[in-house]
């Protein structure tokens, strides 16, 4: 009787064998079906740009796996950097994330991060950066705010110098004082079509605060106007020598 069992023990036994490898086998095959992100670029350096201009780049995605690979989130530190991307990239396939940084978002060394994830397990994520180092389109020295501080029959006056690192000509056409009873104002050309002088001279014969502003107009379509800001704090004269 046991050898009868052990007869028909031995081919369910194989068989049980067989159905657990071919479950293995199976497991394995799933287990290599997925999606592989790989970005041979992460860092974009535009180098010397102007902060007027508007910035793109666009960085290249491979799925050199076998199953669609997604893109689940573009994330970009700051609001003025705006991202399209492809969502889906099939088995084989490239796809694109591409940024653009609006004008007037950068100064000086700038670095944007902009984090990406996917649905893959062999990088789930990954940050890709903007950076470069922008020059100003205007350089306004020493500031575009004047401060006169003093009493009221000081001689207060200040000059600013805006100074275009645009490649054309670049023009101050006129200004608004929305304070003329207060202040004087004044433009010089230094160089035609590249450097002018706005001065500013305090009228007010009267101690306390006032402020008020200046609006510059320019032939710049993407910056034509500037705004000048004047405070003035002006305190009790010294008395008169006898």
């Amino acid at each position: 009787m046991s050898k009868v069992l052990l007869f028909f023990r031995k081919p369910l036994l194989f068989w049980f064998l067989g159905f657990l490898a071919f479950l293995g086998s199976v497991g394995a095959l799933a287990a290599q079906a997925e999606p592989r992100a790989e970005i041979s670029e992460t860092i974009k350096d535009f180098g010397q740009v102007r902060e007027d201009m508007a910035l793109s780049h666009t960085f290249t995605v491979r799925n050199t796996g076998d199953q669609n690979l997604e893109v689940l989130e573009v994330d970009p530190d700051c609001v003025c950097t705006v991202s399209t991307y492809d969502r889906v990239i099939p088995p084989g396939g490239t796809g694109k994330i591409s940024f653009e940084i609006k004008p007037f978002s950068v100064v000086h060394a700038f670095k944007k991060n902009n984090r990406v994830r996917f649905n893959a397990a062999n990088q789930p994520s990954v940050n890709l950066v903007l950076k470069g180092q922008a020059q100003r389109s205007i350089e306004i020295e020493p500031s575009h705010i004047v401060r006169f501080r003093g009493g009221p029959r000081d001689t207060l006056t200040a000059q600013v110098k805006f100074t275009s690192n645009l490649p054309y000509p670049w023009e101050i056409v006129k200004f608004q004082n929305s304070i003329p009873d207060k202040i004087d104002v004044s433009l010089k050309t230094e160089r035609p079509g590249k450097v002018y002088v706005i001065e500013v001279r305090n009228k007010s014969q009267e101690q306390g605060h006032y402020a008020g502003m200046i609006e510059v107009f320019t032939n710049s379509i993407q910056r034509p106007k500037i705004v000048m800001r004047v405070i003035a704090d002006l305190g009790q004269d010294p008395p008169m020598a006898p």
